[in-house]
């Protein structure tokens, strides 16, 4: 008998930021200057936003630009003690969080921060606050790669209620070229949701994800092409929620239409067609523990596209014959797996959901496999929501949604790691 749990009742809002207490605690890096775009998002998508200045960083952004932006008070350092204050402004502030952003996060603070400082009224409020923190560094490539700042780093890695989101690589703002170049805003924004979505929590650290996601295109002749919508925004967040939670992605994708900044901190192989994504696939295979197939690849492909452009009277000719059908990749990696790595599938599907897949996860031979309408509004190709059935082992089945698509990841990859621990091949213990 199959065991069916109802629809998941929890349905977060349209968008996870709305309503929500996020702190932003600014210090002294150039890369300040970012945040008012920042704090205008979040005020743009409902959060609710408190600002405070670090000394340093009050010569960078204006107090008042802030202010305005936050439709609050931006606090600075000479707002820390009083007489019209009833409580000590750095435990208010600390208890009104929900969450912080803390960025730009610069040697000093962080130094600070580790050591327990504070003597300032950022450093205090961080201190007090029992909230999850994003921290977002940025610096000259030469600090970052300092060895007391990177010993203040890893030591902040194994804080609980700490979301630490690494520096990209990039153009300085001293003209340098390197690391520590802090997380593009856009990216702060999806790393903040995933913060309130499904907290600080690292229970990927130390594996290897393989996600494959978007269309991939055959061509027909040099102008024309078999594809699909698929924007790649579901395997994308999937691959971003992975590394948030501690894994190192590698993300095959065909051509995409999400932001840029969702690729950050992602090891990216871009590919076209469905052969390109294929031996990327199996060339990436064997270094993952486990393997996400959200990519919408094409059924057919042409044996021999054509050298040049087919004039409009022979294309329907063309379209009548030549074509093969491409290989099931999700099924060739299942067969070709080492015996501990876990496989996710994905299947888009109209009508009748849930009896197709059920049919294609017994033929496909994977862990688990998410099946989402495309019929819908609001779900499947280019929608910020998506719900369906996850199917897993012993005929199990649980229905999502409608749900964001950044929830689904997050509860996709709960299911995963709970499969790949059981494939996980037990360690031998010495004996006593």
């Amino acid at each position: 008998m199959r065991s069916e749990t109802p629809v998941v009742s929890s349905v977060i809002p349209a968008d996870p930021l709305a309503g929500r207490r996020v702190l932003v605690l600014i210090s002294g890096s150039i890369a300040a200057v970012k945040l008012p775009l920042v704090v205008s998002a979040l005020v743009q998508r409902g959060a609710l936003v408190r600002c405070v200045l670090s000394p340093s960083a009050e010569r960078l952004v204006s107090a008042v630009a802030l202010a305005s932006l936050s439709r609050a008070p931006c606090h600075v350092e000479s707002d820390q003690w009083s007489h019209r204050e009833a409580r000590p402004l750095h435990i208010e502030l600390a208890e009104w969080a929900e969450v912080v952003l803390l960025a730009p996060l610069s040697a000093t603070s962080l130094a600070r921060w580790v050591q327990g400082l504070a003597d300032t009224l950022l450093a205090s409020t961080l201190i007090a606050s029992e909230a999850p923190v994003l921290a977002a560094p940025a610096m000259n490539s030469a600090m970052w790669a300092a060895p007391a700042v990177r010993r203040n780093w890893r030591e902040l890695q194994g804080w609980e209620r700490v979301l630490p989101l690494e520096p990209g690589s990039g153009l300085l703002a001293c003209d340098r070229v390197g690391d520590g170049r802090m997380a593009d805003p856009e990216l702060l924004l999806l790393a903040l949701e995933s913060v309130l979505l499904a907290g600080c929590r690292r229970d990927w650290q130390g594996r290897r994800l393989l996600v494959s996601a978007g269309p991939t295109r055959e061509p027909l002749d040099p102008a024309r092409c078999l594809t699909n919508p698929s924007t790649g925004r579901m395997g994308v967040l999937l691959a971003q929620a992975a590394r948030l939670r501690g894994a190192s992605v590698d993300l095959v994708h065909g051509p995409l239409a999400v932001d840029p900044a969702w690729l950050e901190g992602l090891h990216s192989h871009p590919v076209l067609t469905a052969a390109e994504m294929e031996a990327a696939l199996l060339r990436l295979q064997g270094g993952a523990d486990a393997i996400a197939m959200a990519a919408a690849v094409a059924d057919h492909r042409r044996r021999t596209p054509e050298p040049t452009k087919l004039p409009k009277q022979a294309l329907a000719d063309a379209l009548g014959s030549g074509w093969e059908a491409v290989p099931d990749l999700l099924a060739g990696l299942v067969q070709r797996r080492p015996p501990a790595q876990a496989i996710l599938g994905f299947a888009a599907q109209s009508g009748e959901v849930l009896e197709q897949a059920r049919a294609k996860f017994a033929r496909k031979g994977c862990d688990l496999l998410f099946a989402n309408p495309i019929d819908r509004a609001d779900a499947g190709f280019a929608a910020a929501g998506n719900e369906g059935w996850l199917l897993g082992p012993r005929e199990r089945q649980r229905h999502f949604g409608p749900t964001g698509k950044l929830a689904l990841a997050h509860a996709l990859l709960s299911a995963l790691a709970e499969v790949v621990a059981l494939r996980a091949p037990v360690q031998a213990t010495a004996d006593p």
